[in-house]
C-alpha cells in the first residue's frame, strides 16, 4: 500500500500555564482505523521552544474516554488507576491482527486519559524538541522519538515530566496495540492543541522510532536574531510565513501572551503592542517572539494572523503536519 494513500488519524483535540482554565472543550469519539506497516529500519538520517513549568491546576482530566477530558479532583491519586484501567476503557483489539492495523482512537484515547489544559504546553513542546532537530541537508533528525534519550540536554530542560505524562499513556496503549514514541508524542502534541481550544489537526501514523539521540546544537537557540532564524528554519525546509505561524504556539503556556491555557491567536495580538508589555514586571515571551517584529516579512504574516484566527488556525494545521512528518521513517508494506 502507497504510504501516500494511508488513512489519517483526525485529532480531536507550545509550553504553559496559569491558574485561570478556559471553558471544557467537547471531544468527538469516533473511531479511525489507520492502516500500519511491517516494521523496517530507520534511515541515517538554550532552544526557542524552552519553557517555564506550568503551575499545577487542582481541575484536571477524569478518566472518561466517552466525552473526552473532564474536570474533577485528586488527578495524582488517580494517574495509577487511568494506566491500569486503560486496556479495559479502549476499544478491545486483536493482538493477532495488531500487525496489520492500526486503531487510531486507541492512541488518542490513552492521550487523552493523561493529559490536561495545564499539562498541554509541556508535550506540544515536546513535539518542537522531538521534530526540531531535523535537518534537511542531510535528512538527520526530525521526528523519531529520539527525544527520550535527549531530556537531559540544557534545551531539553523540563521536559522529562511531560515524557513522564506521555510514558504513562504508552504503557497502557501498549496492551492493547504497540505505540512508536514518535507516533505517540504527534498525536500528544495534536490533542494538546484542540484540548486549548486550536484546530483539530489529522495524524498520519506509522513513524519508525530512532533507537539512538540524535546530534546535538539542531535547536534554534532563544537568542537568535530574525536573521539568523529565518536561516535555521530554512535548514528545516520552513518558509518564513512557516516559521511565523508555528511561533504562534507560544500563545498556551507561561510566556504571557493572553491566556495560558486558551489556543488561539493572541500570541500575535501582544506582538503588535507598544511600547512592549510586561507581566508583574517580567518581559513577555523570548527574545525570538520580537525579533519576529523586527522583519518586514515577519510582521505582514503577525499582522494577518492577529487579525484572522480562523486563517492562524489552518495555517497552523498545515505547518503542524509537515513539523510532524519532517524526518519520520514510516513502515512500509
Amino acid at each position: 500500500m502507497e504510504l501516500t494513500n494511508t488513512p489519517h488519524l483526525a485529532s480531536s483535540s507550545f509550553f504553559f500555564s496559569s491558574c485561570s482554565p478556559c471553558a471544557c472543550r467537547s471531544r468527538r469519539t469516533g473511531k479511525a482505523v489507520i492502516t500500519a506497516f511491517a516494521a523496517g529500519s530507520r534511515c541515517s538520517a538554550d532552544s526557542i521552544y524552552a519553557c517555564p513549568e506550568p503551575i499545577e491546576q487542582h481541575n484536571v482530566d477524569s478518566l472518561s474516554v466517552a466525552s473526552g477530558p473532564a474536570n474533577t479532583q485528586c488527578y495524582r491519586r488517580r494517574d495509577f488507576a487511568a494506566v491500569a484501567l486503560l486496556p479495559f476503557l479502549l476499544p478491545h483489539v486483536d493482538m493477532a491482527s495488531a500487525a496489520d492495523s492500526y486503531d487510531g482512537s486507541i492512541i488518542q484515547n490513552g492521550v487523552r486519559n493523561v493529559l490536561s489544559k495545564v499539562k498541554a504546553a509541556g508535550v506540544l513542546r515536546l513535539v518542537f524538541h522531538d521534530a526540531g532537530t531535523f535537518d534537511i541537508s542531510d535528512k538527520s533528525g526530525g521526528m523519531n522519538g529520539s527525544i527520550i534519550y535527549e531530556a537531559d540536554r540544557p534545551e531539553n530542560a523540563g521536559l522529562s515530566k511531560s515524557l513522564k505524562i506521555l510514558r504513562k499513556a504508552k504503557e497502557g496503549i501498549n496492551q492493547v496495540q504497540q505505540v512508536s514514541w514518535a507516533d505517540l508524542i504527534a498525536v500528544a502534541g495534536a490533542e494538546a492543541v484542540a484540548l486549548c481550544g486550536g484546530p483539530e489537526i489529522p495524524i498520519r501514523l506509522g513513524r519508525l522510532d530512532s533507537s539512538t539521540a540524535d546530534p546535538t546544537g539542531k535547536l534554534p537557540e532563544e537568542t537568535l536574531d530574525v536573521v539568523a532564524l529565518k536561516t535555521s528554519f530554512g535548514k528545516k525546509g520552513f518558509s518564513t510565513q512557516e516559521m511565523v505561524v508555528l511561533s504562534g504556539a507560544h500563545t498556551i503556556g507561561g510566556k504571557g501572551f493572553g491566556n495560558p491555557n486558551a489556543f488561539d491567536n493572541a500570541y500575535f495580538k501582544v506582538l503588535l503592542e507598544k511600547p512592549r508589555p510586561t507581566s508583574s514586571g517580567m518581559p513577555i515571551g523570548l527574545p525570538t517572539d520580537w525579533a519576529l517584529t523586527e522583519d518586514d516579512e515577519c510582521l505582514r504574516w503577525i499582522n494577518i494572523y492577529a487579525k484572522d484566527q480562523d486563517k492562524f488556525f489552518a495555517d497552523f494545521r498545515d505547518a503542524y503536519t509537515k513539523l510532524v512528518n519532517s524526518g519520520a521513517s514510516w513502515r512500509t508494506a
